[in-house]
């Protein structure tokens, strides 16, 4: 195997042997919501009609899902590969940035995409939505997977202790997440906060993730699909800048 063949191959490895950890609980933190949100407000929410509020939930949840776990894959990779020493044998090596950025946000995609299959088909018996466009699903899962495993890398990078790097999941990624329309259409919101909610890039992930499943969005797909693509390209360049460097990770 090439170089960042090898590292994609350890760094999936590292999430797959701990996967009741990585994978599994993650499904049933979702079965969890699924199971409060749904119960609870299934016969008081109306979302695209006819459609039941456990059918709109389940698209959220498996994006979310996806979303969280791509951005733990990188960022708790690094951070702990930094703190625990081992970090200098990876700079020992004659891999270049890229590798580096591939090898640690392609396995990030896979470890958001594996959890996101797993709540999908183990959520599948609550509700069955329909796949209207697989395509759209496949392509804002990838990218939605791809742009939070960069941003782990680049919180991981920034990182220098756990503490650090629980405030930036606690502060940003999992604020961004709960106010994306996971648990509502923003239709539902005062038109100040339809405003705010567009002003969030986690919303579009969603919006379009959720639109291959019944071919009804709040915004237009083409659109998200432009403005996902446009962050995806911004934080990945940012990433690979910050590798190139060595921030935090020569010294």
């Amino acid at each position: 195997m090439s170089g960042w063949q090898t590292l994609f191959y350890k760094e999936v490895l590292r999430f797959w042997k701990v996967g009741f950890q990585t994978v599994a609980a993650p499904v049933i933190t979702a079965i969890l919501y699924l199971m409060i949100f749904g119960h609870v407000l299934e016969n008081r929410v109306q979302v695209y009609g006819s459609l039941s509020y456990t059918a709109f939930l389940l698209p959220g949840l498996v994006m979310m899902s996806v979303l969280q776990n791509a951005f733990a894959n990188s960022s708790s990779s690094l951070i702990q590969s930094k703190i625990m020493g081992n970090l200098v044998f990876l700079l020992l090596t004659p891999l270049s940035h890229r590798a580096w950025f591939v090898a640690y946000v392609g396995s990030s995609i896979v470890r958001g995409l594996a959890v996101g299959l797993g709540v999908m088909l183990v959520t599948w018996w609550f509700a069955q939505p329909s796949l209207v466009a697989p395509l759209w699903i496949l392509v804002f899962g990838f990218l939605g997977a791809a742009l939070l495993g960069s941003l782990g890398l680049i919180a991981g990078l920034w990182a220098e202790k756990f503490d650090q790097m629980a405030a930036f999941q606690n502060f940003i990624i999992v604020p961004m997440t709960f106010l994306s329309g996971v648990f509502y259409s923003i239709h539902s919101l005062p038109a100040f906060w339809q405003r705010v909610s567009h002003l969030n890039p986690f919303f579009y992930m969603i919006d379009g993730f959720r639109y291959g499943f019944f071919g009804v969005s709040d915004v237009s797909p083409w659109i998200s699909l432009g403005l996902v693509g446009g962050a995806l390209l911004v934080v990945s360049a940012v990433a690979l800048h910050l590798l190139k460097t060595g921030y935090k990770i020569r010294h």
